[in-house]
Formats: C-alpha cells, sequence, structure tokens
C-alpha cells in the first residue's frame, strides 16, 4: 500500500510571500488499486505525484509504502515507475532501449532485457518502431513508448500525470484496457492524474478532488 498522509507543501512566487500548494494532503492506495487525482492546472496534482516519486520534498506529511515511511529516500530506490506529460524519453536512444532502460538499470542482462522490451513494444503495437529514434514518432507514438517503458519492470507502484493524452479515442480504450490488465496482474498501487473524470470512473476504484489545497474524495 502506498499511503501520502498529511502533506503539505508551499510555493514561493518570483514577488511575494508564501502560498499553500498543498495542506494536510492524504490518500491511499492498495495494491492492484488505482486511483486517481482530479483537479484544475495549478492545484497541485503533479506536486504530489511528484513528491510520492521522491522528485520533490513535503515541507511536512509522510509518504509510506508497505508501512515504512519512505519520505527521504531517493527515487531510485523506491521501486517506483512514473510518467509524466512530457514523456522523457531519451533522444540519443532507440526506441528498443528507452523501453529497456529500467531493466539495465535493475541489472537484468542487455539482451534479455532487449528481448523483454521487444515482447512489450509488441503488445503496444509499435514493434516496427524498435530500432527508430524516439524524436522520430509521433506525439502518440511517443506516449505508447513512455507507456510501455513505465510497466515493463513492474513496479510496486505507478504513477501516471495525464498518461493518455496524446491518443486517439480507439488507443485510449485500448490501452485503458491494458493497464487494468497490468496492474491487476502485478498488483501494482496505481496514482493518476487526470483532468477527465469521465475517463477516471472508467479505470479507479476511487477518485479525489484537489479543493482548497486538500483532497476531498469523490467516490
Amino acid at each position: 500500500m502506498l499511503e501520502l498522509l498529511n502533506i503539505c507543501k508551499q510555493w514561493t512566487p518570483p514577488r511575494g510571500a508564501p502560498v499553500d500548494l498543498l495542506r494536510n494532503a492524504s490518500v491511499t492506495v492498495g495494491a492492484g488499486e488505482t486511483v486517481a487525482l482530479l483537479g484544475p492546472s495549478g492545484s497541485g496534482k503533479s506536486t504530489l505525484l511528484r513528491i510520492a516519486a521522491g522528485l520533490e520534498h513535503a515541507d511536512a506529511g509522510t509518504v509510506r509504502m508497505e508501512g515504512a515511511d519512505i519520505s527521504r529516500v531517493p527515487p531510485e530506490r523506491r521501486g517506483f515507475a512514473l510518467m509524466f506529460q512530457d514523456f522523457a524519453l531519451f533522444p540519443h536512444l532507440n526506441v528498443l532501449d528507452n523501453v529497456a532502460f529500467g531493466l539495465v538499470e535493475q541489472h537484468v542482462p542487455k539482451a534479455q532485457a532487449r528481448d523483454r522490451a521487444q515482447d512489450m513494444l509488441a503488445r503496444f503495437g509499435l514493434a516496427a518502431y524498435a530500432s527508430s529514434r524516439v524524436w522520430q514518432l509521433s506525439g502518440g507514438e511517443q506516449q505508447r513508448v513512455a507507456l510501455a517503458r513505465a510497466l515493463i519492470t513492474r513496479p510496486r507502484a505507478l504513477l501516471l500525470d495525464e498518461p493518455f493524452s496524446a491518443l486517439d479515442a480507439d488507443l485510449r480504450l485500448k490501452l485503458r484496457q491494458e493497464f487494468s490488465d497490468h496492474i491487476a496482474e502485478h498488483r501494482m498501487a496505481t496514482l493518476w492524474v487526470t483532468h477527465d473524470e469521465s475517463e477516471a470512473r472508467a479505470m479507479a476504484t476511487r477518485a479525489y478532488r484537489l479543493v482548497g489545497r486538500g483532497l476531498s474524495q469523490v467516490w
């Protein structure tokens, strides 16, 4: 179980006094569960995701995984996979090695990592692009590469920021099912930021909306 407990975070504008971005925000995500975070741009959704990932520290509050306090554990030691809107793909690597990267970092032999990456690309309809550079792909294709890379390591927790935003309707429906299957099969706790409430209702077991810098449960 992933737990974010009483998270507080202030933001200081270039001119002016600090303002609260998050105030006593709490959410728990069980193994194999998808929880959605809803709210307008600038409400603090992505900041909460970054705190869960360890890319930012909360001013107060605790991040726990399986009951252990990981608030000061660096991102690379949390065993999480994260995907943000800019995809963060490596332009110097081809598509296959982008997907295999996380496995290689986990000391999986490169040949084995590439075999598993090729299988994952096939599941996402990208097998023909394995040797392509990521900058040669469309936005939607790059997004699918980023999704494949996020899933391949079978992380303890999956952190997603608008994962389907660049995809057409048919592919969105296909990947919803693909994600649901992976999350259930590997018991990943999944925290998912989205603006699309209908999509959240199709995938999430629970949803919270950022209101007044805190979280209010929607369902």
